[in-house]
């Protein structure tokens, strides 16, 4: 099985679920979306194939989340997205990639439904 983590590796879950997949016997590509960060193109694409808004996708306990304004009603899909690009730490983790579909794996219990 082939699969794709976005993994922040400070992060205790991200570390469990990819910890979950080796011991599933899946070696995951690996992307440290703090260091690549993301393009608007490949996020949209991303929480499409989640089935996810920007909004649900926002790690909205990050303080950045508020101090930009990011929390409040009504802020518009095109500004969450275009702050998710130019911050990656908005985006909440891990996402993870496999043939049976892409998911946000909080809680971890979620990677189970993405492995064979």
């Amino acid at each position: 099985m082939t699969a794709t983590i976005w993994h922040n590796p400070r992060c205790s879950t991200s570390r469990r679920v990819l910890a979950d997949l080796r011991a599933a016997g899946v070696e995951p590509e690996v992307v440290e979306y703090l260091a690549t960060g993301w393009t608007e193109a490949g996020l949209r694409a991303l929480l499409a194939e989640a089935g996810m808004t920007a909004r649900q996708a926002l790690r909205a306990k990050e303080p950045l989340a508020k101090d930009l304004g990011l929390t409040a009603e009504g802020v518009s899909e095109a500004a969450l997205i275009a702050a998710m690009v130019a911050h990656p730490v908005l985006v909440e983790r891990p996402f993870v990639r496999t043939a049976k579909g892409t998911a946000l794996c909080r809680p971890p219990e979620r990677l189970a439904g993405l492995l064979d």
